[in-house]
């Protein structure tokens, strides 16, 4: 049986109700929970098969949920289009001449970019969900899946896709993988198939992963097609509710934010990609003053160029104060609470912070370096400013994952880098040469 992970003398900063935090401090994980979470190093015994991680000049922290993502081939490929026409133009067409070895090798691109940056589980909407599942299962990370739902006409994925890739993948990875139902976007769909996804969900026992009001073209559609907005209409078809994670929301009103509130939805924030595509600054502050759970996600490559969900969390924390001019808003500890306990929340999983019992993601991040200089010894609030607005994924040192060291001074456990690279650009090459032909 393999042994323990002992995390000792590092900054550890739990993330628990009490904010607790030792400088210097040890995490151990037996299995895939934390057994042990205290004061100075590790003095215990050791066993044969534990595995001990020197964590000095570091801090130990959980690990990173990225709550709306989607696996991408094309990172860098048609930068410049409003959303709508981006899609049209680039994304469908793409993702239409997948075929499962490419969306193999993008997820498995996709992933270990995220691990290497400290992300421990991502929330992914894409296609071919059976190998986005043997790539999450392969290379280590925790990864709820759901597939991109649109009306039969567009020639995406159905609810049979998603209901066959439920059957196929769910528990896959030791149960690391999950599959929920995905809902693409109102433009290609209706409330017929908003009333089926929750019908599907109900059935598996699932959740729902869905894009809401991410754009004003998005919102006047509905209107036009529905005489209501998106979110609205997702309501009065049962889609909202504790078990979705909306994405976007940048364009809610007020009765559609009190309607989050209310059926206890919880909204991923992605302020770079809304930045990136011109489509606006999401409503953060009502979202929270309204006491919605909000986490954080990327997005997509190709609409974002970056998994680094530190430079998210930099977004996040800084367009508001920019657009309300408030320098008092979205501080750095509300922040990272938002990159790893709301996330876990939304997701429903036990992890998020450092305690005892709670399921062992985690990972370590080096502060010996310039761009975390100066670093107060023992200041938590110091701290919280690096991981915000210093840090970056490459200060990332070892990535955890069920109690599994899936990254350990920056390299893949589980995975050859360089196969993977490759892998990914011959996929790319062969999809592109498909849209062109």
């Amino acid at each position: 049986m393999p042994g323990r992970v002992i995390v000792t003398n590092g900054s550890v900063v739990t993330l628990d109700d009490a904010n607790t935090a030792f400088f210097p401090g040890h995490v151990v994980t037996e299995g895939n929970r934390i057994t042990a979470v205290g004061e100075g190093p590790y003095t215990g015994p050791l066993g044969p098969t534990d595995v001990t991680v020197d964590a000095t000049g570091q801090v130990v922290m959980p690990g990173l949920v990225d709550l709306h993502y989607h696996t991408a081939l094309a990172k860098g490929f048609s930068d410049h289009l409003p959303l709508w026409e981006y899609l049209d133009q680039y994304w469908y067409p793409l993702i239409r001449q997948l075929d499962d070895d490419a969306a193999y090798w993008a997820a498995m691109v996709s992933y270990a970019e995220s691990l290497r940056g400290g992300v421990t589980t991502v929330n992914d909407m894409y296609r071919k969900v059976p190998s986005l599942a043997q790539a999450a299962a392969r290379i280590g990370i925790r990864a709820v899946l759901s597939n991109d739902i649109v009306s039969p006409q567009n020639n995406i994925d159905t609810i049979d896709d998603n209901r066959e890739a439920y059957r196929l993948a769910h528990g896959a990875g030791d149960g690391r993988v999950e599959v929920y139902v995905g809902f693409e976007w109102l433009p290609l769909g209706d409330a017929d198939l908003l009333a089926q996804v929750r019908a599907l969900a109900n059935e598996l026992g699932t959740g729902i992963h869905i894009h809401l009001n991410e754009s004003l073209t998005e919102v006047e559609d509905a209107l036009k097609r529905f005489g209501k907005r998106p979110a609205q209409l997702a309501g009065e078809q049962g889609v909202l509710g504790s078990d979705c994670v909306a994405a976007h929301c940048v364009w809610l009103d007020d009765d559609e934010i009190a309607t989050m509130a209310a059926t206890g939805t919880s909204i991923s924030h992605n302020p770079s990609s809304n930045a990136k595509l011109g489509n606006g600054v999401a409503r953060l502050p009502e979202m929270l003053a309204a006491g919605i759970n909000v986490g954080v996600g990327h997005d997509a490559a190709e609409c974002n160029n970056s998994r680094d969900l530190f430079q998210v969390m930099k977004f996040a924390g800084t367009i508001h104060r920019a657009v309300r001019q408030d320098s008092s808003l979205t501080p750095a500890e509300q922040v990272v609470r938002m990159a790893t306990r709301n996330g876990s929340r939304a997701l429903h999983h036990e992890t998020g912070s450092l305690e005892v019992g709670k399921v062992a993601d985690l990972i370590v991040i080096e502060t010996r370096l310039p761009e975390m200089t100066p670093l107060i010894p023992g200041n938590l609030e110091h701290i919280y400013s690096h991981l915000v607005y210093a840090a970056n994924a490459s200060m990332v040192t070892t990535t955890i994952v069920d109690g599994r060291i899936v990254m350990r001074d920056r390299k893949l456990t589980f995975a050859d880098e360089a196969e993977v690279v490759a892998k990914a650009n011959e996929a790319f090459l062969r999809v592109l040469r498909r849209i062109e032909g």
